[in-house]
């Protein structure tokens, strides 16, 4: 990974009623990732044709890929979600790859950002149920049907760690992941100060190549598996209060 192991760099110390709001190598990362995103799918769209550019193609192939994933698990609000699940799918999978790249920050080995997403997603798909059933149906909904009374406290505390769990594991399976793939790279390298041979160095090298190939296929896998259960959670709460 590009920026193995690097700590947050500030460039410009910012502060707003006591909140620290300072511009960083982390938040350049975001905006970078963002504005990627935004040039991408306007160059694709703004000027679309019936036989698709090379880019255009690309977008509608992602399209597709997505909307053919969800119909399932959306419906008929699959015009509603999709685009925020190629939202995520595309903003996981571009920090992902800009922090393959040297010198760049490696933004989702930071367990805050990824806690940030599973937060934006946790929302969503409450967001999701209460648009369906309200607020007093989808409460009433935590709790399973034919229930003795008894149990009420029992399962609807239950009922609301599994849904405490959705976000935490989003956060730490994409955090570990990149992560692992930070720490295996610089650990492969490091073998070259311990052999100090010129003979040798070649092999460190190759397994960093090696490795660094690898975390492309992770990447897009990360971005998948985390865009997917985004959307799967979401379609629960729609099939659920539908």
């Amino acid at each position: 990974m590009g920026a193995e192991l690097e700590s947050v760099r500030v460039f410009w110390q910012l502060s707003l009623w006591g909140l620290d709001i300072s511009i960083t190598s982390a938040v350049l990362v975001l905006w970078s990732a963002v504005l990627i995103i935004f040039v991408i799918s306007f160059l694709a769209v703004h000027r679309p044709k019936i036989v698709p550019g090379k880019l255009q193609g690309l977008i509608e192939i992602i399209n597709e890929f997505w909307e053919e994933q969800t119909k399932d698990l959306f419906g008929e609000q699959s015009n509603y979600w999709l685009p925020f699940v190629l939202a995520i799918f595309m903003f996981v999978l571009v920090c992902n790859l800009l922090g393959m790249v040297p010198g760049v920050y490696p933004i989702n080995s930071n367990i805050n950002t990824t806690a940030t997403l599973a937060v934006v997603v946790f929302l969503a798909y409450h967001f999701a149920g209460i648009k369906n059933l309200g607020f007093k149906g989808y409460l009433k909904s935590l709790m399973p049907e034919d229930v003795p009374l008894i149990l009420w406290p029992l399962m609807f505390l239950l009922e609301i760690t599994s849904h405490l769990a959705r976000p935490f594991s989003l956060a730490v399976r994409l955090f570990a992941n990149m992560t692992a793939g930070a720490v295996v790279g610089f650990t492969i390298l490091s073998f070259i100060f311990v052999f100090k041979s010129y003979w040798l160095a070649g092999f460190p090298l190759f397994g960093k190549v090696t490795v660094s190939l690898f975390e492309v296929f992770i990447a897009f896998v990360q971005a998948y598996v985390f865009a997917y259960l985004s959307a799967l959670y979401i379609g629960v709460a729609i099939e659920k209060h539908s």
